[in-house]
């Protein structure tokens, strides 16, 4: 069995005994019921993931997964490639954004060059390269299955690794120039979209570029062929070497029983790969933000998430799902610190 298999073979279902004594705290907590909103719903989904009705604050770790996109030689961004090679050294010095707010959080920061074009020269950057970059998918896949299921075990082995080092929850991060592209393709196929319907500006590219970028998609979805029933299919002809990556890691959270903090729309084409290879890995989703990615939010409701946050942003690198990892440790302090009414001597 193949660590793919294995993984998804351990996801199991949110632990509901945990969650009814978590809800019985929650509706006894000084306040009227439900008056804390999407804070109760994420501590008693953490409850569930857990398996402990009282579940308290550890480790966070976010995982940056970087890769380079043949689809930008056609023209597709308003940046070079290079930029993804420059920037990956700058998560592990710290001085990227998520870097910033990471810190902030309380997060630790690991990047992995799992797919970019160049060579990165940086202790600090984690070495899992499966080629230099994807393939030009307007002139066929992206990659081979093969590469694309190593992708996967790429994410699954790494965030283990993170989990194994005591990790209590994962936020996902992307790096890669032109990786809006393949995302808007796997959306269009896994969610029925038409192409110009899931194409947004990515890194802010002008009208004529954006029109472009959607025939693009569409050529690529015609040329390709993606079986909308094979999500390991799509991955490989329409994807991208960090978005499977990504997925990776989710599955990985789901299989022990982590949750995976989503960041934008790139970690969530990743969610989308991973919930139709698991559908009970969505148990384990907690869904950060909604970016300003034209298409993110469909993207999310195609999953069947609905983020925390809408904050306009679009950085991508994790910097949403850092964001909501404050909030996991602010909807674990009202569960633990705040009083209920038989503490103040009230039935």
């Amino acid at each position: 069995m193949s660590l793919l298999e294995k993984t998804i073979q351990q996801i199991g279902d949110l632990d509901r005994d945990s969650m009814t004594k978590t809800q019985e705290r929650l509706n006894n907590l000084i306040k009227p019921p439900g008056s804390l909103g999407v804070l109760e719903e994420l501590t008693l989904q953490l409850s569930g993931i857990y398996a402990d009705p009282m579940p308290k604050i550890g480790k966070k770790a976010i995982i940056v997964m970087g890769g380079d996109h043949g689809i930008v030689e056609e023209g597709v961004s308003a940046f070079p490639p290079v930029v993804t090679t420059l920037m990956m050294p700058q998560f592990p010095k710290g001085v990227a954004g998520v870097s910033v707010l990471a810190r902030h959080a309380g997060a630790t920061v690991t990047a992995v060059d799992i797919g970019v074009a160049s060579p990165v020269d940086h202790p600090g950057v984690l070495n899992r390269k499966i080629k230099p970059g994807t393939d030009n998918m307007a002139k066929g896949p992206a990659m081979s299955r093969d590469e694309a299921i190593k992708s996967l075990e790429v994410g699954i082995e790494v965030a283990t690794e993170e989990i194994k080092k005591g990790a209590v929850v994962l936020g996902t991060g992307d790096m890669g120039i032109g990786n809006t592209t393949p995302s808007s393709a796997i959306l269009a196929v896994l969610g029925g979209f038409s192409p110009a319907e899931v194409t947004g500006r990515g890194t802010g590219i002008n009208d004529e570029v954006l029109q472009n970028k959607a025939k693009i998609i569409a050529k690529v979805i015609e040329i390709n062929r993606p079986d909308k029933n094979d999500p390991v299919d799509v991955l490989a002809k329409v994807g991208g070497l960090e978005i499977g990556g990504i997925a990776g890691i989710i599955l990985a959270a789901a299989a022990h029983r982590v949750p995976a903090v989503v960041d934008g729309f790139i970690s969530s084409a990743g969610a989308l790969i991973a919930a139709r290879l698991a559908p009970k890995s969505i148990n384990f989703m907690v869904p950060s933000h909604c970016s300003a990615e034209q298409a993110h939010r469909a993207m999310l409701e195609t999953i069947g998430l609905r983020p925390m946050l809408d904050m306009k942003m679009r950085l991508g690198e994790g910097t949403g799902a850092a964001l909501a990892i404050t909030i996991i440790d602010a909807s674990l302090k009202i569960l633990h610190e705040m009083a209920t009414f038989q503490d103040l001597g009230l039935a």
